[in-house]
């Protein structure tokens, strides 16, 4: 991935140390008081994690462990932790929390209906390039879970996980498939290159899961957003299906997420019953840490799809680079 613009005092300060000097040489910036759902603290940390995925073009792979590097991460997680602690609802329970993802919304009024039943093509396009900051390495944060499970739970994980990356099969990893579908809808599937046109909603809905997977604290808050992933997937699958048929957007765009229409709805219910289930069994003590973890993904998703659809209904583009034909 190439090195991102700046949006701000922070991460114009870290990409020029990234790049411009080696780990251990040169000033480093502080968090302060950044804002924690801002552009600036959100693409700070999306460069901080991306070291632990793929690297950065240009960045040496030294500082992927630099003990400053993580002390500035460690403040923009503390930041961006402490707002979400604040600003989600919790304690009815993981149980009820868990329950609560199987239940259709009744208002219809997420992204997946909007492109279901009134999307435009540059509409579906845009959705693409939002999510291709995840997709594009689908599956990869959630592996993180892997070794800080046991028994069941880590077996029902895998099974899942190996489904995610193809069975074993390259052209079927789900990252590949993404691939093709940005492909079919005449986008670039270079990896990270819609970073600079991604909003902060967007970043933080990926930093959110390299957050948890990082963390072995915060291992029933990853479980959560597993589930919550898993949960949610089929019937808005089902929904972009019908969105990508209707606007003619190929057979590889189709196929993705007719995948996800399959898959997961069999992964929900390993993820609900056997990973989270066994989890809580041995760990009751994360059962808050579960429900934070569901919470905190519905709540982020909500703004990444309430910024999608107030610009959309305003005849604009949702991207900060409005996408070429």
């Amino acid at each position: 991935m190439r090195p991102p613009q700046p949006r701000g005092e922070i991460s114009a300060a870290l990409i020029g140390a990234l790049t411009t000097t080696s780990p251990g040489e040169g000033p480093l910036p502080a968090a302060g008081a950044a804002d924690p759902y801002g552009d600036d603290l959100q693409l700070a940390l999306y460069l901080c994690y991306e070291l632990h995925y793929r690297g950065v073009a240009g960045v040496s792979d030294d500082w992927e462990w630099d003990p400053r590097l993580l002390r500035l991460r460690g403040e923009l997680e503390k930041l961006f932790l402490t707002a979400l602690r604040a600003d989600v609802p919790t304690g009815a329970g993981a149980a009820a929390a868990l329950e609560e993802l199987v239940l259709e919304p009744r208002d219809g009024r997420g992204v997946s209906h909007f492109l279901c039943g009134s999307g435009e093509l540059w509409q579906l396009r845009e959705y693409a390039a939002h999510r291709s900051l995840y997709q594009l390495k689908e599956a990869d944060p959630h592996a993180w879970m892997i070794p800080r499970l046991t028994g069941r739970a880590k077996a029902a994980l895998v099974a899942v996980e190996y489904d995610e990356f193809g069975a074993g099969r390259a052209e079927r990893v789900h990252a590949r498939l993404f691939a093709d579908l940005m492909r079919d809808l005449g986008l670039d599937d270079t990896y990270g290159r819609y970073l600079d046109a991604a909003p902060a909603s967007t970043l933080a809905t990926v930093n959110l899961m390299s957050l948890f997977g990082l963390h072995r604290a915060l291992r029933g808050a990853l479980a959560g957003h597993f589930a919550t992933v898993e949960s949610l997937s089929p019937p808005a699958s089902r929904r972009l299906v019908r969105a990508m048929e209707r606007l003619d957007a190929g057979p590889a765009a189709v196929r993705f997420y007719a995948e996800h229409v399959e898959a997961d709805a069999v992964h929900e219910q390993l993820v609900r019953h056997d990973v989270v289930g066994d989890l809580l069994r041995r760990e009751p003590g994360l059962a808050g840490d579960v429900e934070f973890g569901i919470a905190a993904t519905r709540r982020l998703d909500e703004r990444f799809e309430a910024d999608l659809l107030a610009a959309w209904q305003a005849r604009r583009s949702s991207l900060l680079i409005p996408l070429t034909d």
